[in-house]
């Protein structure tokens, strides 16, 4: 199933990604780094927070860093999925 690109010319990880984080999030981004971690891409969502997703070496998990540096390894969030 193919899923219409919703970005409209926006990169998934822009050029400055640590300026959508707030210090705690930049904090934990730099340890899960060191770690192999990598952003997988930044939601931007309108009158919203930025939400931070990043994805392991494997690319096979996902997590989010939440506002409060929070690593959430088990995210409830809607991803598209190629079929």
């Amino acid at each position: 199933m193919e899923h219409e690109e919703k970005r409209k010319g926006i990169k998934p990880v822009p050029d400055d990604p640590l300026g959508y984080m707030n210090e705690a999030q930049r904090f934990t981004y730099h340890r899960m780094k060191a770690s192999g971690w990598r952003i997988k891409f930044i939601r931007r969502p309108m009158y919203q927070n930025p939400v931070c997703v990043m994805t392991d070496s494997d690319d096979t998990s996902l997590a989010l860093i939440e506002r409060n540096g929070f690593f959430n390894n088990n995210p409830d969030i809607p991803l598209r999925r190629d079929e």
